[in-house]
């Protein structure tokens, strides 16, 4: 549906969005992209978008980034049936080529040159690069996934410092040269952490924490650290919620200020969830001292 907004009324709009505009300047904002956002090319190109648009007023945004539908589907082209133990794929020696050939190669690339065809400047790094995450083994039943065990955030500050977009992919690494697949949650969580953001958003396929699963009615705006505790108790978050809620504690006890978990198939929900006093998603952030 086409709305003809006047002149005026878009005055109104960037007016009302000033002040919003004025809190995230200079400040970093990690994004952790992933899901149907991803696959589905409309809402794609929005993002991009959104993420070049902060970047022109000034907003320091890393975007940090997965890939598994691409990654199951290169490894059933090449025979291989993608497996899961508890949300987390399996990766042999065999899987973890395949991860870091789609992570840091067609999947970090295509988003680098979408942002620099929407106007930006950016540059692709994997988590190897200067050993941006180092990992040690997880799990010996899952193979060459990754824990993170350090944030080496040196190349990502040199690439704010000097006006680019950095597009990390979450492969990660050990000190004796293996490579691991990291889960992209985790991976932003520590990232966001290690540059003290001023907010983490953490792109997902429903509209947030919601009381009733089942009723997007029924999404939580904002809750604290201790109310998360309490919603974990209650069973409110439950399911493929929990390790996403448990990646937004880890990043505000890293130094985070706040983390948002949003609805990514909502278009420009990045700028609704920046730039206007709706937002888009639950907020999480600590309690009051």
């Amino acid at each position: 549906m086409n709305i003809d907004f006047s002149n005026a009324q878009r005055a109104e709009v960037l007016t009302q969005a000033l002040p919003y505009i004025k809190r995230y300047v200079g400040k970093i904002v990690v994004v952790k992209y992933g899901g149907n956002a991803m696959v589905n090319e409309q809402l794609k190109q929005q993002v991009m978008e959104d993420i070049v648009l902060l970047w022109l007023i000034g907003v320091k945004v890393v975007l940090v980034h997965g890939g598994g539908p691409e990654i199951s589907e290169l490894m059933k082209k090449l025979g291989k049936q993608p497996q899961f133990v508890d949300g987390l794929r399996v990766t042999d020696q065999e899987t973890v080529d395949i991860v870091q050939m789609v992570l840091a190669g067609k999947v970090n690339k295509t988003l680098v040159n979408l942002l620099e065809m929407k106007g930006g400047k950016a540059v692709g790094l994997s988590g190897m690069d200067g050993r941006l995450i180092e990992a040690k083994m997880k799990d010996e039943r899952l193979g060459f996934v990754g824990e993170v065990t350090k944030i080496h955030i040196g190349p990502v500050h040199d690439l704010l410092d000097k006006g680019y977009i950095p597009v990390v992919s979450t492969v990660g690494c050990d000190k004796q040269g293996n490579a691991y697949n990291i889960n992209g949650d985790t991976a932003a969580a520590h990232i966001a952490g290690a540059l003290n953001a001023e907010r983490l958003i953490m792109m997902t396929d429903i509209a947030g924490i919601l009381r009733d699963k089942d009723d997007p009615s029924t999404l939580i705006p904002e809750i604290t650290l201790s109310q998360a505790k309490e919603l974990y108790a209650s069973g409110v978050i439950s399911g493929g919620m929990i390790p996403k809620v448990d990646c937004c504690v880890t990043a505000l006890h890293a130094g985070v200020k706040n983390v948002v978990i949003m609805d990514g198939r909502v278009p420009h929900s990045i700028l609704m969830e920046l730039l206007t006093n709706e937002g888009a998603g639950t907020w999480i952030r600590r309690d009051e001292a």
